[in-house]
């Protein structure tokens, strides 16, 4: 009698679950978690993301990347063969040990709406970073927690009632209408003066001029744009009428109309920022604009040559937002040799945390 029980196990089915294994690279990282049974701070816990496995390998790699753009100096990177037609500058010594990666830092307003604006106030207020790029919210809501601030709520708070009461939900945060209301206060006087100045010295206002000046008159050192002012640090917002202060630029058209903000100049100047680098890296939180903006000047230059993207958007809509590194090398925007990562998971998990183990780690007052 013969059935499934007594036939021999075909050699065929060995060999499919037995398959031979190829030999791991000697570099490989082998997967190993934290160790609760020792003390750990936060830099030893930290440590052990890059060999944990997904996410959290992710956010080590982002945390190595973003170590190396900012240790990047000209020196690091050999002098070509042929030096006669180089700027001297370029050949002394002194000068290639000082020539940093450019850091462009680009972010969605509800990242400032959240308390990632203290993380960034920092890098900010310290001048970690070189170039800025965020949404017309990311700017106005600056301003408007220098004025009143944002509390806390639920994502489940019904709409319909929030409306009645005045108060608006960004996610879990809630903004009390009277807060644009205060801003509304502050910020039309400011175009006014930027609208005279305009008529009477010529003066020629851009989206990032406009910025730094109201970066100037917010003169509070808990804003981004106070310090990216005191810094001389660009701050580009292609958007700037996208938001609450679009409604003021709006408003303030029919009241004391002619006020020009001219977005080609800043393309301009913003593009520039890429080419002119000798080496860039990009630190994008979130997508939309803001993202699509950093990476497409450094297309002028053939590319980035770091990038770290963290956002939870996915690729298969075809969204920029989505797109994983490996998209903007396809249109030159990350060189074919850079490091890159995206790290999909929410930044305000995720910013403050590399931040501690990257800018701040090595940071002394």
């Amino acid at each position: 009698m013969s059935g499934p029980g007594h036939q021999a196990l075909p050699d065929s089915t060995q060999a499919a679950v037995f398959v031979q294994s190829t030999e791991m690279p000697k570099d490989s990282i082998v997967i190993k978690g934290p160790d609760f049974n020792q003390t750990l701070s936060l830099d030893a816990l930290l440590s052990t993301y890059i060999s944990s496995g997904f996410q959290a390998s992710a956010m080590g790699k982002a945390i190595e990347i973003i170590n190396e753009m900012r240790s990047w100096r000209l020196a690091d990177d050999p002098l070509p063969e042929k030096t006669e037609d180089l700027d001297p500058e370029l050949l002394d010594p002194a000068y290639r040990a000082s020539v940093k990666c450019k850091i462009f830092l680009g972010y969605t307003s509800n990242l400032v709406s959240s308390g990632v604006r203290e993380v960034i106030r920092f890098l900010v207020q310290h001048s970690l970073v070189d170039c800025i790029v965020s949404s017309a919210g990311g700017v106005e809501e600056d301003f408007i927690k220098c004025l009143a601030p944002t509390y806390l709520g639920e994502f489940s708070l019904e709409g319909a009632k929030l409306r009645r009461q005045g108060l608006n939900r960004i996610g879990n945060l809630l903004v009390p209408n009277d807060n644009y209301c205060k801003f509304e206060d502050w910020v039309v006087p400011i175009l006014d003066k930027i609208l005279e100045e305009q008529k009477t010295e010529g003066a020629h206002w851009t989206p990032s001029s406009v910025i730094n000046r109201l970066g100037k008159e917010i003169n509070h050192e808990e804003s981004i744009y106070y310090w990216a002012y005191k810094n001389n640090i660009p701050v580009f917002c292609p958007a700037l009428t996208d938001g609450s202060l679009g409604d003021m630029i709006y408003f303030h058209s029919y009241k004391n109309p002619g006020l020009i903000i001219d977005i080609v100049s800043d393309i301009r100047n913003m593009n520039n920022q890429a080419v002119f680098a000798k080496k860039t890296g990009m630190i994008i939180l979130g997508g939309g604009v803001v993202k699509h903006h950093i990476c497409n000047a450094n297309l002028m230059r053939n590319g980035a040559d770091y990038a770290v993207f963290i956002n939870t958007g996915q690729e298969f809509d075809g969204s920029d937002a989505g797109a994983r590194p490996d998209e903007a090398v396809s249109w030159g925007k990350i060189r074919l040799d850079a490091k890159s990562v995206k790290v999909y998971t929410d930044a305000t998990i995720a910013f403050p945390l590399i931040v501690s183990q990257t800018f701040a780690k090595d940071f002394k007052k």
